[in-house]
């Protein structure tokens, strides 16, 4: 038996009652049930200064992003929930992704996201469920290596959609999640096989 599809999961959002840390639990449950072994982690845990080059040509990696870019490192796919601000996805994951695109000594150009398999979702309140994040988000990943899954879930009017407990009432959105999980995990074993 192959090894499992292990894929890192994060939300884009460090409010605890984000939205989108409800959509990505969902995802997560989604994603093991079909087959892959999970990692979930808080963007907001690992300590990272806004990038800046100077700094990091001075100082080196803060412990924290070095931390966060052993994960990515050690998994083979993303699960990603992306809050939307202004159209776009957030300053915590834009500088999340920053950090840990540049190269430590001995590592590959974008090793951390090369080759790595990656599913997006969003939740908004919005009539568009965080769609325009998800198309900055997208282009990002896909320029530093990243293949992004054609299929997307965005969430519209999130705030009644998603229950504080957790659950989702709309078995649509719940199918539409749980497709998006298992094609993570198959395309991902697929293209490790």
């Amino acid at each position: 038996m192959a090894d499992p599809v292990k894929v890192l999961a994060f939300a884009g959002s460090a409010r605890k009652e984000s939205l989108n840390r409800r959509l990505l639990a969902i995802a997560v449950t989604a994603t093991r049930q079909a087959g892959g072994e999970v990692t979930a982690v808080e963007l907001a845990g690992f300590a990272m200064p806004l990038y800046n080059g100077d700094d990091h040509a001075a100082h080196g990696f803060p412990e924290g992003v070095m931390r966060l870019k052993r994960l990515f490192l050690d998994h083979h796919a993303l699960l990603i929930a992306s809050t939307e601000h202004n159209s776009a996805l957030s300053a915590l994951l834009k500088n999340a992704i920053d950090w840990v695109s540049r190269s430590a000594p001995g590592e590959k150009s974008l090793e951390a996201f090369r080759g790595k398999t990656a599913a997006l979702l969003s939740a908004s309140p919005g009539a568009l469920g965080g769609l325009r994040g998800l198309a900055s988000l997208r282009s990002i990943l896909t320029n530093i290596g990243t293949l992004v899954l054609p299929d997307q879930v965005a969430v519209p009017k999130a705030d009644t959609v998603l229950r504080p407990d957790g659950s989702i009432p709309d078995e649509a959105i719940r199918a539409r999640i749980a497709s998006l999980a298992a094609a993570l995990v198959t395309t991902t074993a697929k293209l490790r096989a």
